[in-house]
């Protein structure tokens, strides 16, 4: 009774891994100079802490129905966030959300302008 088992270690590493990343995520957002990069960092170091807390809740509570649910929610997260971020960066992009001065190559000009030459269609 006065051990911890070694699941409740592991669980509650997994939720302090978790926890940091999400707060990476959040420093991230209020410090980094940019649209571009503060997109980089909610989405990646969020759906790391994210994944890592549901790891968490599946070791914790370790019955299939709660299992199930943190993984469908993590491949949900892991699915949609990178490609919601693309989204926003690519519309933010065309809009012509301005980069950090910093910013020193610009990969997608060619292929934008290319795009941009090219005749639009009718509305």
């Amino acid at each position: 009774e006065g051990a911890v088992a070694v699941t409740e270690i592991l669980a509650a590493f997994l939720l302090f891994a978790g926890a940091c990343f999400n707060l990476v995520a959040a420093i991230g957002i209020l410090r980094l100079p940019d649209l571009f990069t503060r997109l980089h960092a909610a989405t990646k170091a969020s759906t790391l802490g994210v994944g890592c807390v549901m790891a968490a809740v599946a070791i914790h509570f370790w019955n299939l129905e709660t299992t199930t649910r943190a993984v469908a929610t993590s491949v949900f997260l892991l699915l949609t966030a990178p490609v919601g971020a693309h989204l926003l960066a690519r519309a933010a992009y065309w809009m012509g959300v301005q980069f950090w001065e910093g910013t020193h190559t610009d990969e997608f000009r060619s292929h934008w302008e290319s795009y941009s030459k090219q005749e639009k269609p009718r509305e």
